[in-house]
């Protein structure tokens, strides 16, 4: 298989910021062709630094690197007519248009779905939004940091006692961009069977809420809201982050056998037949004393001694890495997930087909770098390898 699947699919990107851009730059590394529309002044986060890296004389934000690799750039002044035309224009051989403005944002400008459905019948379009294209909120704009607020994520995460913690990335809009692209080429197949396009509908709330999976069921099955469960395990015990002399790793035991694994390893032999602990339901009814029982070992071993044991028993454990340990740790080193794009570096997408990784050569675009001076767009860098029909 190729590493390219993708290749012969073209995207036309109006979007900007996370959640868009996330989804251009991964269809963008899975082989198809995507043109980002900007403003003149460019997306907004070619500015949100530092840190910055320097591009032919040009600080572009590292924030703006991690979601635009493998893109063309045109710039295009919605607000005029002649902006207008040249993002039709671009559509007229497109199979995709991402888009990320506010529910009826682009129909001002005859760009929405509905002016455009009928010109381009077979366009997929994509809407992202922070709420939805319906629904009391839908004419709200959605930012990360409201909608992990929103969808429940901050109420399970942090420690039980002050308040509730954002997760440390902006992981509604990841996960819409993911989930988008999934939709996305979910509608490409379908457009093979009907010849047709159609409007996928993302929104980050809707997102956020269907990943609080088993935090979710937990509370639909039970009634009861599950809170904040600082670094232990709602379902698992010991499932948790556990103190060592010089530091803290965690340990996540999954079943019986692994339990006993852990307490034959700390010398805790006799937590093995105890009867609050012979099994999980029991484990998670009694953890803080079972969690402190283990807890008096672990913090008699050193990181590196405890993770070698654990490891050597079988017994699920890992450390919890800085930025830079990530990046020299073997495992990742070994994948090849630091990519090297001359000027600087970069992080792959996580897709491998048949050994091969799957990532756009190109770096990000500099601004306006597809703009052919004329008010158009150069031509591709490469031919498709097929019809858009045949997709």
């Amino acid at each position: 298989m190729s590493a390219t699947p993708l290749k012969g699919l073209r995207v036309v990107e109006l979007a900007r910021i996370l959640a868009g851009p996330w989804a251009g730059q991964t269809l963008a590394d899975l082989g198809a062709e995507v043109i980002k529309v900007e403003a003149p002044e460019g997306d907004d986060t070619r500015r949100w630094g530092p840190p910055f890296i320097d591009r032919d004389g040009t600080p572009v934000a590292a924030y703006f690197h991690s979601a635009n690799r493998g893109k063309r750039s045109v710039t295009a002044d919605f607000r005029t007519p002649e902006g207008q035309a040249k993002v039709r224009a671009l559509l007229a051989d497109a199979d995709i248009l991402i888009e990320n403005f506010k529910v009826g944002g682009l129909k001002k400008y005859g760009l929405d779905y509905q002016t455009l459905k009928d010109v381009f019948p077979r366009l997929i379009y994509c809407s992202i939004t922070g709420f939805g294209q319906d629904g009391p909120y839908a004419h709200r704009a959605g930012y990360d940091y409201i909608i992990q607020g929103m969808s429940g994520l901050m109420s399970i995460t942090g420690p039980a006692e002050g308040e509730p913690h954002r997760v440390g990335v902006a992981v509604t809009d990841l996960f819409t961009g993911v989930y988008s692209t999934t939709a996305i080429l979910a509608a490409v197949i379908e457009r093979g069977r009907t010849g047709k396009g159609a409007h996928v509908d993302m929104a980050l709330l809707d997102c956020a809420v269907s990943v609080m999976a088993n935090q979710g069921m937990n509370y639909l099955s039970s009634g009861h809201a599950p809170g904040r469960t600082g670094n232990w395990h709602p379902n698992l015990v010991p499932y948790q982050v556990f103190e060592v002399a010089d530091g803290h790793i965690i340990i996540a035991t999954g079943n019986d056998a692994q339990y006993h694994r852990l307490c034959t390893l700390l010398g805790l032999e006799d937590l093995i037949t105890h009867p609050d602990y012979r099994d999980n339901a029991g484990r998670v009814a009694n953890r803080a004393p079972l969690c402190e029982a283990i807890s008096a070992r672990t913090r008699g071993w050193t990181k590196a001694a405890l993770l070698a044991g654990c490891e050597a028993q079988g017994i699920p454990a890992g450390p919890i890495n800085t930025m830079d340990e990530v990046f020299a740790d073997p495992q990742v080193r070994a994948r090849g997930m630091e990519l090297d794009l001359g000027a600087h570096r970069g992080i792959r997408s996580p897709f491998v087909f048949d050994g091969e990784p799957a990532v756009s050569a190109r770096p990000v675009p500099t601004l306006g770098e597809a703009d052919d001076g004329q008010g158009g767009c150069l031509p591709p860098s490469s031919l498709r390898s097929s019809p858009p029909e045949d997709i």
